[in-house]
């Protein structure tokens, strides 16, 4: 199996730019006909594998760049800037995304013997790393499933089971298995981030957050940053945006009343922090948004 198969079954899903959803749970497909700008967002676990053009995505300081071949684990929620880096409308950028389940994660980790013991550290939840010749012909035969709609339910998910297995036995390993390893500072901090997204919009103080991961504030403060690639601050500051800015769009209200439903009490810094993050205020974002579908 080689990666010509695979451009030729994503470019014939994705005949069109956008993000085109697929039969099979999890599966996304991606076409771009021109480099596109930096958009924040939220990657969550999940297996990215450019098929064509090239990739970018920022995560706190940390770059990762992938081209043709290269695939991208996150095995967390990550607020990042995404952008396409290489695309024309003779080649146009092809992508493809699948979730990640965790509960499969970790139970393919639990029934799997690896050569070596992790070390006891933590290490940044995405890896960037070159796609091996059995985890790409799993994918190849998982998009090829979208021309047998009929055996997607029993067969998608053991294809899917095969990816995971073999991203835990590959170089993505170590990025899935440090946050699996019960009683690490990774899996204590993956615990933490995971209460986070239900609690954000709640009044948080950062040293309660360090004595929930039963750690000082001092090495929550690094354990956190090494994992997510950013502080706990930020990081909080990333969810309540990015929902505020889904809200404005979903909903159709006001910047101070998203503000005040994600957490903000005060309405001006709201507006300094979104325009950081977005590069614009939250009225001419939500305009520009919206021009651009």
């Amino acid at each position: 199996m080689n990666s010509q198969t695979l451009a030729g079954l994503v470019s014939n899903i994705a005949q069109s730019d956008g993000d085109h959803t697929t039969h099979i749970p999890g599966l996304m497909i991606y076409r771009r006909s021109k480099a596109t700008d930096p958009m924040p967002c939220i990657y969550g676990p999940s297996l990215g594998v450019t098929v064509q053009g090239g990739k970018r995505v920022l995560l706190g300081d940390e770059i990762f760049d992938y081209a043709p071949g290269q695939s991208l684990v996150t095995s967390l929620d990550l607020p990042v800037l995404s952008y396409v880096t290489r695309a024309s409308s003779a080649q146009p950028f092809l992508g493809m995304g699948l979730a990640l389940d965790a509960r499969v994660i970790t139970q393919c980790a639990a029934e799997m013997n690896f050569s070596a013991p992790l070390k006891a550290s933590t290490s940044l939840a995405m890896s960037v790393v070159t796609v091996d010749e059995g985890l790409l012909d799993a994918i190849t035969r998982l998009v090829r499933l979208q021309n047998e709609p009929q055996l997607i339910p029993l067969v998608a998910p053991l294809i899917q089971q095969e990816i995971i297995v073999r991203l835990l036995n590959g170089e993505h390993g170590p990025t899935l298995r440090h946050l699996m390893t019960a009683g690490s500072p990774g899996q204590q901090i993956a615990k933490l981030i995971a209460w986070l997204k239900r609690h954000y919009t709640e009044n948080i103080a950062m040293d309660d957050l360090a004595d929930k991961a039963h750690m000082s504030p001092s090495t929550f403060r690094q354990h956190f940053r090494t994992v997510a690639g950013m502080s706990p601050l930020q990081y909080l500051k990333h969810l309540r945006l990015q929902d505020a800015r889904q809200l404005m769009l979903s909903e159709d209200i006001d910047a101070s009343s998203a503000a005040l439903r994600v957490g903000y009490e005060s309405a001006s810094q709201f507006s300094r922090e979104y325009t950081r993050l977005f590069g614009a205020p939250p009225l001419r974002d939500i305009k520009r948004v919206r021009l651009a579908v």
